[in-house]
């Protein structure tokens, strides 16, 4: 069993259609008023059917008022990391610390060059991530003096200005899947944030837990420090199946008790654009869910 003993956490991950923003708005705020904890969109500059994500987040953040905002993941090849520091720790400090960033190395390579963006490996993606995460960081850390220096192959910064710092500590969840993100993710990240849709099984759960146990330990840091997201996809139905996320309310409760209590997972963030299920996923599997865990434990 894993259990990291994080505070559990329920959102949703909402398609940002263009052609129906009102729609999109709607759900948002339907997100909080069925009582849920985060409001996420993915983040494709290049797909002109969506709104901008940032965009998006921030029209949001004005008309909620307690659900945390997040892209998910923020695309950094189109969204140079200095800009995006500023650009999140404005929205933090504008909606008194209600943003978190998602933050993925890239895909889509050839739609992202098509925008101006660069084409990077793998392996120049994670090295990348790396320089980026250490860019907004260090821009954000507004309790060291001087202009900040930091060379890099990809996102080098030379006498840049600090500030604004966000009005509380963003957390920075990763999208990672291969071994090197996993290390990275457990070394700096705070979150790692992959999708179940993604993963060949619930086994990869477990050995990217272990990547960034390893990873952390390494580090020098608490294997707690990283809080293990989910997005998740599903459907409610009246009759229990022995699939995952297909079925009544109930059976959606032990399957996610049985991801947060063996798997470690404490963030839970459907991927649904149907009012009905959000509704019951705030109302009445989210509530249920803590209950189960906060017993198990």
């Amino acid at each position: 069993m894993t259990d990291y003993g994080h505070d559990l956490l329920f959102g949703t991950f909402l398609t940002p259609t263009a052609a129906a923003p009102e729609r999109v708005v709607a759900l948002a705020q339907q997100t909080e008023q069925a009582g849920l904890d985060l409001v996420s969109f993915q983040d494709h500059p290049y797909q002109p059917g969506f709104l901008d994500t940032w965009t998006l987040l921030s029209w949001v953040g004005a008309v909620t008022s307690t659900v945390r905002l997040a892209p998910n993941v923020a695309n950094l090849p189109l969204r140079p990391p200095a800009v995006l520091a500023r650009a999140a720790a404005s929205l933090d400090r504008l909606t008194g610390g209600r943003v978190e960033l998602g933050l993925g190395s890239g895909a889509f390579w050839d739609a992202i060059v098509a925008m101006g963006g660069p084409r990077r490996t793998p392996g120049q993606g994670v090295d990348a991530l790396a320089e980026a995460i250490t860019v907004i960081r260090s821009l954000w850390d507004t309790e060291q003096t001087g202009r900040l220096d930091l060379p890099g192959e990809h996102y080098p910064i030379s006498g840049a200005k600090r500030g604004p710092a966000p009005a509380h500590p963003i957390g920075i969840w990763l999208g990672a899947y291969k071994p090197r993100m996993l290390r990275l993710t457990g070394t700096v990240g705070d979150g790692w944030l992959p999708s179940l849709g993604y993963l060949k099984s619930l086994d990869d759960l477990t050995a990217g837990n272990q990547r960034i146990d390893d990873a952390a330990q390494a580090a020098g840091r608490p294997v707690t420090a990283v809080r293990r997201l989910l997005n998740i996809t599903g459907q409610l139905s009246t009759r229990a199946s022995d699939r995952l996320l297909d079925g009544p309310p109930e059976q959606w409760v032990e399957q996610l008790a049985v991801l947060a209590m063996e798997y470690g997972i404490s963030g839970f963030v459907l991927a649904a654009d149907d009012p009905a299920l959000i509704a019951a996923y705030g109302q009445d599997i989210a509530p249920a869910v803590r209950e189960l865990v906060a017993a198990e434990r």
